[in-house]
């Protein structure tokens, strides 16, 4: 089956890229990350070899560069003097000596890149598997207390920004460690004044770094901050189009993103420019350190206390040593966002999972569909209950209605009984089991699942019914089909079972997706039918389609219905009528009407408003 992504909107893609926020806790963050890479460290001791390796060949050749402009020098002022001249051949050796030099540390520098990169896509593949395989182990409590645009901004921006960090900042650290040590035992090796002047551009070098670091940082934050809520209004307002259309409200969507859109700017602005102005007042203070250097050198070399090629040497040791100090200044920014991007990653990673199994568990092979609520407690939070003592119990194989008006906790019920919540008291038991004994994804494979929202993805119409049970035959999904009422309809459209349902099939209504997830829940053949709200968007003449397929499904199997329209459930075994958490009157369609209580005078009065349409 294809992979498919769901129909009705989906997931916006955030942008690449340094966040810039600070973690709260960066040693921390860096430890936890460098455990998680531990089972890199072969391939990691190897890169640093290779790095280094890279870097110190790379360091070695501008001192034999050097010699190279003293036997240059020294046989132009032997051809003035009349001596033998410029040794040509000597010079040649040298240079080829020095470019097989810096062949070997391109070539180790490219076998590190090659393994860095290779490390860094292993660290973001598993942590993405990692975050795919934690998603189905957290409750729903977890996603229904935080926006999409969140959750998808663990998943996409921070582990993107994961992977530009290790690849970059790791290398780029070792190599600048490197250059920075190696270029100053170079430097010492040729003049110790020389390197002390050198040296003194480093206090002033540090104080902008810090400096501009100090002030950068709120900006960085900030940046990260308004990322986040322009991410998160984005999807809430993509995945809300129609709706923002239908109401007129694109004008007040636009400036409520430009207010988001606009502080995100100036912050990025900012944080940006600071960095920006990094690099010049470093290349600055850097040049300042040239001319104070060719001042000495021109001393030292008229006092033939060196040589001319070891001042040219000296100035090329001294753009690679400012060079380090400034990529070290970069790098600081970026560990900085992997720590907050692994610090956000790690975080979820370690939020607290639901208990998928039990020690023994009990069996699902032998349950027949006996479902009984005992005295039932629950509150999303503790402080404010919503189902205070519910009592019931069906038998296997019924047609169990489940009516009320808003908010009285009808899918409260539901999500309880296939343990999406669990509950603060009381016991819900399938066939004398508690739910608490199953393990928990066989518990849910008991269950089969029609909602009010379809929900379909990109695929063919024969992949998407085959969903409810993917080693089905082709022969088992069209017997599906036509117990759902919808073999006719799929017949007539281009291409039969084989049609592509995208974007594009919008001629698809309401009540044919309906169906289309119908069949799907009848190849599945679950042992328990949930049906949410099914019929409460579609017309009265796909509802009584939908109704007979529906009929088809709970067929020999226990079925909770929620319903708001009471004439689809007059034919119930049992009507449960809740009201404030609690069942108030229970029964069928023609013993709740002759009580006269609260179902009938629900039904009467949308009898009576169906009379007046």
């Amino acid at each position: 089956m294809s992979n498919g992504a769901r129909r009705h909107g989906g997931p916006m893609g955030h942008g690449k890229g340094m966040t810039g926020e600070k973690a709260k806790n960066f040693k921390g963050a860096m430890l936890r990350l460098l455990k998680y890479m531990e089972r890199y460290k072969g391939r990691l001791i190897l890169m640093v070899f290779f790095a280094v390796g890279g870097t110190v060949f790379n360091i070695i050749g501008p001192k034999i560069l050097g010699k190279a402009t003293t036997e240059l020098y020294t046989g132009l002022v032997s051809k003035i003097s009349g001596g033998s001249g410029i040794d040509f051949e000597k010079i040649a050796r040298i240079l080829a000596g020095v470019l097989c030099l810096y062949l070997v540390s391109s070539l180790l520098s490219f076998i590190q890149g090659y393994i860095m990169t290779g490390i860094s896509n292993d660290v973001t593949y598993n942590l993405r598997k990692d975050i795919s395989e934690k998603i189905n182990r957290i409750s729903v409590k977890y996603f229904e207390s935080r926006t999409h645009g969140e959750i998808l901004s663990r998943i996409t921006n921070d582990v993107d920004t994961l992977q530009t960090g290790i690849n970059q900042s790791v290398t780029q650290l070792i190599t600048s460690c490197t250059t920075l040590v190696g270029v100053l035992v170079m430097m010492l090796s040729i003049n110790v004044w020389m390197t002390l002047a050198a040296l003194l551009i480093l206090p002033v070098s540090m104080m902008i770094i810090g400096k501009v670091m100090k002030h950068s940082q709120k900006y960085f934050q900030a940046q990260q901050k308004y990322l986040g809520e322009v991410n998160g209004q984005v999807e809430e307002i993509y995945s809300g189009h129609n709706v923002v259309k239908a109401f007129n409200k694109e004008e007040d969507v636009i400036e409520e993103f430009e207010k988001v859109n606009e502080k995100l700017y100036t912050s990025a602005w900012r944080s940006q420019f600071f960095s920006g102005i990094m690099m010049p007042v470093m290349q600055f203070v850097g040049n300042l350190g040239y001319v104070m250097v060719a001042l000495l050198g021109g001393f030292l070399v008229i006092k033939k206390s060196i040589e001319v090629g070891d001042v040219q040497a000296f100035f090329q040791y001294i753009r690679n040593f400012t060079q380090p100090i400034q990529q070290i200044a970069q790098v600081t920014n970026m560990l900085q966002s992997s720590a907050a991007a692994s610090e956000r990653v790690f975080e979820f990673l370690d939020v607290e999972e639901e208990d998928q199994t039990v020690e023994h568990p009990a069996d699902v092979e032998t349950v027949e569909g006996n479902v009984q609520f005992s005295h039932i407690s629950f509150g999303y939070r503790p402080e404010k209950m919503i189902i205070h003592d519910f009592n019931a119990k069906v038998k296997a194989g019924q047609k169990v209605a489940i009516v009320g008006p808003t908010g009285a906790g009808k899918t409260t019920m539901i999500k309880l009984l296939m343990r999406f919540y669990d509950v603060n008291s009381g016991e819900i038991l399938i066939d004398g089991h508690n739910v608490k004994t199953f393990n928990r994804s066989e518990l849910r494979e008991m269950f089969g699942m029609v909602l009010q929202d379809t929900w379909l993805f990109h695929g063919t119409i024969m992949e998407n019914i085959r969903y409810g049970r993917l080693d089905a035959t082709d022969e088992e999904v069209i017997a599906a089909a036509k117990a759902a009422h919808v073999h006719h309809f799929i017949m007539s459209q281009p291409g039969g079972y084989q049609m592509e349902l995208n974007e594009e099939t919008s001629n698809i209504s309401q009540g044919q997706k309906q169906l289309l997830t119908i069949a799907r829940a009848i190849l599945a053949d679950n042992k328990i039918m949930i049906l949410d709200e099914a019929t409460s968007s579609v017309d009265t003449r796909t509802e009584e389609r939908i109704q007979k397929a529906m009929d088809n499904l709970m067929k020999g199997r226990t079925s909770f219905v929620i319903a708001h329209r009471l004439s689809t459930i007059r034919d119930a075994d049992l009507i449960l009528v809740m009201k404030d958490g609690d069942i108030i009157e229970q029964g069928t369609h023609e013993s709740l009407l002759a009580e006269g209580g609260f179902y009938a005078n629900l039904y009467n009065s949308q009898f009576e408003k169906a009379e007046v349409i």
